[in-house]
């Protein structure tokens, strides 16, 4: 059975890609690829939010990153899960904007992920990108497990910029070095680099970053806001809805993608007021008994982790500063290390530590070994045990992060703790359906 599955999906992702490509030939739209190992969903709704306001745009939907995902986006179709009947009416319909003239997207923007070697080299053949965005990348990424080093990771993201058309842009995270020696990478001379980020180097860069806070009485973080520099010019922007300074980074790429095309920086800003930081990524959400939510349950690896963690530390509860962590998948041979380096960070940001899933017992070491109180620590196998003992935990005041890879399914215990749990199929991931079965 699961060989029939896999020469149907493969048999699938031929179809859409071949479909997908006739498409961009037909209708040739410009492209903004985001790649990277961290914020690449978040940059591209930014993104979107610059583009969309002078242009007919779409984007990828949720995180579409894959082999599957990009010519789905490119068609836009849905994802048909396993419904071999919603597949073959995806493939009409692709059928149907190939035969057929209709009004398609001006531009797209596309999330492109690296599970497997090979992923973005293939994918950079038959792609042409007006604008090539690099977030993060950091020494220990995720999907590491499945390469030979860090160093493949980065090579395999660094493909993506072949796919640059003849005077496109390259914008790239200047704060990082990994990504900001990619520069030097560039296939064409007519292409452009434009840095971003918090370094007084950076094209467009963020200064005075700090915690929008609520007015009153209460005084809990709302959001983030800081200036906006670029060609001498600074105005100031708030992101609602997510904490820390790494959830202002997607509003300075997507303003650096509009310094590249040449934007008027109040057009940007302006835009970027519209901008909604996506479910699961540093979402702020009050919880019950008048508690605080930071929401990371999107995806965990070490670098996210340390920068949530870092939020944390910065928010001033009137109660405790709580983190939920679960496991970090797809580490390989560095997942044990790279466990217990969380679990020593978490040991000096937090006041109370829950440690989901069987990997995620080393975080709960390395925090011991960097002097956390055992009574402080609680070991839980899945996020649904967790979820209930966190809710006769909590108390008035407290600031709860949770965070963990995807198939931890750590949203479940945001769910839980939520003021309003029936907003969850707005403010939370994976709440469709298929994802409510598994």
């Amino acid at each position: 059975m699961t060989t029939v599955k896999n020469l149907f999906k493969k048999a699938i992702i031929y179809i859409i890609t071949l479909e997908a490509r006739a498409v961009l030939r037909k209708y040739k739209p410009k492209v903004v690829a985001v790649t990277g190992s961290v914020g690449k969903t978040s940059t591209k709704d930014a993104i979107y939010a610059v583009l969309s306001k002078s242009a007919r745009v779409r984007k990828s939907e949720k995180s579409f990153n894959s082999e599957i995902g990009l010519p789905l986006t490119i068609l836009g179709a849905p994802n048909a899960w396993s419904n071999p009947f919603r597949w073959l009416q995806n493939i009409i319909d692709g059928l149907l904007l190939i035969i057929f003239t209709v009004q398609y997207p001006e531009w797209l923007v596309l999330e492109v992920g690296a599970d497997r070697p090979g992923d973005i080299r293939s994918v950079s053949k038959w792609l042409p990108v007006s604008v090539a965005v690099f977030t993060l990348l950091p020494e220990v990424p995720v999907h590491v497990e499945f390469f030979d080093s860090p160093e493949a990771v980065i090579e395999e993201k660094a493909s993506l910029i072949d796919a640059l058309v003849p005077g496109g842009a390259l914008v790239l995270l200047y704060d990082d070095k990994r990504t900001r020696d990619l520069q030097h990478r560039l296939p064409a001379p007519d292409a452009r680099v434009i840095t971003f980020g918090f370094s007084a180097e950076a094209d467009v860069r963020g200064e005075q970053v700090a915690l929008l806070r609520e007015s009153g009485a209460e005084t809990w973080p709302v959001g983030v806001t800081a200036n906006i520099v670029a060609e001498g010019v600074s105005l100031p922007l708030e992101v609602v809805g997510a904490a820390g300074a790494h959830a202002f980074l997607p509003a300075l790429a997507a303003a650096a993608v509009g310094v590249a095309l040449k934007k008027p920086l109040g057009d940007i800003a302006g835009a970027l007021e519209s901008y909604d930081p996506p479910a699961g990524r540093m979402r702020l959400i009050r919880g019950i008994k008048h508690t605080l939510l930071i929401d990371d349950t999107y995806n965990g690896s070490p670098a996210a982790t340390a920068a949530a963690l870092d939020t944390l530390a910065l928010v001033a509860p009137k109660g405790r500063r709580i983190a939920a962590i679960g496991d970090m998948l797809e580490l390989g041979r560095r997942s044990v290390d790279e466990h217990r380096k969380v679990g020593a960070h978490a040991a000096t940001t937090c006041d109370l530590l829950i440690t989901v899933g069987f990997r995620a017992r080393d975080i709960a070491q390395g925090a011991l070994d960097a002097g956390m109180p055992d009574k402080n620590i609680l070991q839980f196998e899945d996020s649904g045990k967790a979820g209930e003992e966190l809710q006769n935990l909590l108390q008035e005041g407290d600031c709860v992060l949770v965070k963990g890879s995807q198939s931890i399914r750590m949203e479940r215990i945001v769910e839980g703790v939520m003021a309003e749990p029936q907003l969850a199929s707005k403010l939370l991931v994976r709440q469709e359906a298929e994802w409510k079965r598994r």
